[in-house]
């Protein structure tokens, strides 16, 4: 790592510490601009990344995707081109030295527009790919990022100046050595672009069954091409992956509402509820109702401390 990749963490490390102050994940008065602060490793969290890029200026991060484990620190930037359901862990953190992360979240048309402003070489409809991907940081990048977080100690400069330094951010992901894969989820008719629109029917309406001829459809591709290109976009076929939103679904409601297991079986799909206790042991590592009590203890044993 340079020196100066070194001194510009150090001054976004400051800036996320000033707009946190407290473990958790902090939305800001930029849009789309999320900070986070953990000091402690945790436990694999499962959740949905929407498309989005996340930079770590303190400590370390373990993502699964399916069978794959992507790690990040401050020497790398982690994309997400599109929604997946994931586990991640914060591997390197303590109270002396917290976890300081940001997330910035991106949309097809903002994409779509920095190719057009910037003429950036390519647009080609290219064979799909993974939807996740770790890139070397550069100091470019960083240089951005800063620039767009020191708009909180200007609120009024961020509807006009925000979406420019976005811009910036996305040219520079753009051309960074993965910047493809990010391109192809907005060109329109790509592998990756039709993988997207499944994607979003199965996150839109994941407690309902699909024939796979129907997924085919909705992207224009025989049911071996889908099957083919979703699991380069994504390392799972389309039923594990609505399982896995399934799954993750159901744990929230469980968490956030006062329900029984089989209810929410049913609630998010599940025509058995044995199924889903066992298909839901095997994701957790635990029994919904064992589960569930284990991580409402440890939360109040963080709210005590």
């Amino acid at each position: 790592m340079s020196d100066q990749i070194y001194k510009q963490q150090v001054e976004l490390a400051e800036l996320i510490e000033r707009y946190s102050g407290q473990d958790g994940v902090h939305a800001t008065e930029v849009p789309s601009l999320y900070f986070i602060r953990r000091s402690h490793i945790t436990d694999l969290n499962h959740s949905v990344y929407k498309p989005s890029l996340c930079i770590i200026v303190q400590g370390a991060k373990e993502v699964m995707l399916a069978q794959e484990r992507y790690r990040y620190s401050p020497s790398d930037y982690l994309v997400a081109s599109v929604d997946l359901p994931v586990a991640g862990q914060v591997v390197e953190a303590s109270s002396d030295v917290p976890y300081l992360a940001l997330n910035l979240v991106l949309t097809p048309s903002q994409i779509l527009d920095v190719l057009r402003d910037f003429k950036i070489q390519g647009g080609k409809k290219e064979n799909a790919k993974r939807g996740l991907f770790v890139s070397p940081m550069e100091s470019s990048m960083l240089d951005a990022v800063i620039r767009l977080a020191r708009l909180l100690a200007n609120p009024d400069d961020i509807p006009v100046l925000a979406p420019l330094f976005t811009k910036e951010i996305l040219y520079r992901v753009l051309q960074g050595e993965h910047g493809g894969t990010l391109e192809q989820m907005a060109i329109e008719g790509s592998s990756t672009h039709l993988i997207r629109d499944v994607i979003e029917q199965i996150m839109n309406n994941y407690d309902r069954s699909f024939r796979i001829e129907e997924l085919a459809e909705i992207a224009n591709m025989s049911v071996s091409s889908l099957h083919r290109h979703f699991k380069q976009v994504t390392a799972m076929s389309p039923i594990q992956f609505q399982k896995q939103v399934r799954l993750q679904e159901a744990r929230r409601l469980l968490l956030s509402e006062s329900t029984d297991a089989a209810d929410v079986a049913f609630r998010v799909g599940y025509e058995s509820p044995s199924q889903f206790s066992r298909e839901y042991s095997r994701m957790f590592g635990f029994p919904p109702k064992e589960d569930i009590k284990r991580l409402k203890e440890k939360y109040d044993q963080t709210i005590n401390v």
